[in-house]
């Protein structure tokens, strides 16, 4: 322990709400911080180092409750014993004192204090615990909301950028949901204001004493993704089919879901949004497959849907040090470059091709594990050294096919095909992608040779080399 805090709240509004022990606390405590000045009792703690120069420095709230305890941990660790005020009750949505409570470095000594949430249920005539109202941070609200549908007791509500960002959290709302919208609570501009979810941040100038009471929404704040959940729940407890499914067995409908999807987004044409429809479609189908394998590994007790997506959301945050930290990274090799390093450290691996996906398609993977030894500097300078193995490869495949070595024929086929995956890869271009285009030009040019033998009465299954290559040429040359 390094020092000693005393943490005091001022109540939610005037002097006849702050507790006789606080003002003794205040009197009997020489170096004192107040987490704000814009409060109506701020002045009862005089003397007093603000942090408001910490808002309006910091670019995050996360960065304001880091720089507060900092600068706190390091004036008890050299006066001893400091007091911090906060509006309202320590303990009721106060970040920084939770950060405060969770440092080892020092000791906390927390006074109870009223807060906002006695004057507004009163103001409201309402008793929160028979009402089950739920208490919600409103910087957090489309996810501290998600699956509610009320009563719902918005705090933190301080500017009209959050009430508008509350409204788009709720898709499907009615816009004509009453709420309540109180400010300054427990003062003489006391102002409640009854209006509707559409009016939301339209009625009133939103202030640091303003919260927001929804007694019910029509639709909860993600309700289409909770309602989906359930879904997947109900189906693979009740579906024969879905009972019988396995994580091994559901490998194939993952794939052809994956391949649909690409499908679809190849037709994409940005200028048909009719065209979204089949993407629509094909997302939703391969998020049921992600949340299928979810469900069958929540009924074994080994992981929840909640695990996939907080642990994916927390590697994003890691991984985008540039946009949640303190790295720069102006450009979209630099962000590569510093993915790859996190991802690296934090699987710590020990080869480069640790992480590359064996089971997905041979070009691809052909393609990934070249790129990896690449990043090591094990690579062609460019296409002109990757371009001649080609031929070699060519020729040391017609050696084994005079030959007649089976075996051999089969490598030398795969080392021919990695060479061309690799001079696809100098000249950036997919393979997968390229091949998957050739055959499509393919199928299309030979579906036109079928309709054409159909109009002059040739049979293709008959029908000699000379005919079919002529009616070939016939379509070639007419693209």
């Amino acid at each position: 322990m390094t020092g000693h805090i005393t943490i005091v709240g001022l109540g939610p509004g005037g002097r006849e709400y702050v507790t006789q022990q606080t003002l003794d606390a205040i009197g009997a405590t020489r170096h004192r911080f107040l987490r704000t000045t814009k409060h109506p009792s701020a002045a009862l703690v005089p003397d007093a180092t603000s942090f408001d120069d910490v808002y309006e420095a910091a670019d995050t709230f996360a960065d304001v409750y880091a720089e507060i305890t900092r600068r706190l941990v390091d004036a008890a660790g050299e006066h001893g014993d400091i007091l911090y005020a906060v509006p309202g009750s320590p303990l009721v949505l106060e970040r920084s004192v939770a950060h405060l409570r969770a440092d080892p470095r020092i000791e906390c000594t927390v006074l109870p204090a009223l807060s906002f949430l006695d004057l507004a249920y009163a103001a409201l005539g309402i008793d929160p615990v028979e009402s089950t109202v739920t208490l919600i941070d409103g910087h957090e609200f489309a996810t501290a909301a998600a699956g509610r549908s009320g009563p719902l007791l918005v705090a933190h509500a301080h500017a009209n950028w959050v009430l508008s960002d509350m409204k788009l959290a709720v898709d499907e709302a009615d816009g004509d949901e009453p709420v309540v919208i109180l400010q300054r609570l427990g003062t003489p501009e006391q102002h409640i204001v009854h209006t509707t979810w559409a009016e939301l941040d339209r009625v009133v100038e939103a202030d640091h004493l303003t919260c927001v009471y929804i007694p019910h929404l029509g639709s909860p704040v993600g309700h289409s993704l909770v309602r989906f959940h359930e879904l997947a729940r109900t189906l693979r407890e009740q579906c024969p089919w879905d009972k019988e499914q396995t994580h091994q067995s559901l490998v194939k409908y993952l794939l052809e879901e994956t391949y649909e999807v690409v499908d679809a987004l190849q037709d994409l044409d940005p200028e048909d949004a009719s065209t979204d429809s089949a993407l629509i479609e094909e997302l939703g189908d391969l998020l049921y497959q992600i949340e299928f394998h979810a469900t069958i590994a929540e009924q074994e007790g080994r992981f929840t849907m909640t695990d996939v997506v907080d642990g994916v959301h927390d590697k994003l945050v890691r991984r985008h040090p540039h946009v949640f930290g303190e790295v720069i990274a102006d450009d979209a090799g630099t962000v590569v470059a510093n993915w790859d390093a996190i991802k690296h450290a934090e699987k710590g691996r020990t080869s480069v091709f640790d992480g590359v996906a064996t089971s997905q398609p041979s070009l691809s993977y052909a393609y990934h594990v070249q790129r990896k030894a690449a990043k090591v500097g094990f690579d062609w300078p460019d296409v002109g050294g990757a371009l001649p193995k080609i031929a070699e490869e060519a020729a040391e495949l017609s050696d084994a096919i005079a030959d007649g070595d089976q075996a051999r024929m089969d490598d030398e086929l795969g080392d021919l095909l990695f060479a061309v995956v690799n001079v696809a890869r100098h000249l950036d271009v997919e393979p997968e992608a390229a091949l998957r285009a050739a055959a499509h030009k393919f199928r299309r040019r030979f579906e036109h040779v079928e309709q054409l033998a159909a109009q002059r009465g040739v049979a293709l299954g008959t029908a000699d080399l000379a005919t079919l290559d002529a009616l070939w040429d016939e379509v070639k040359s007419k693209e």
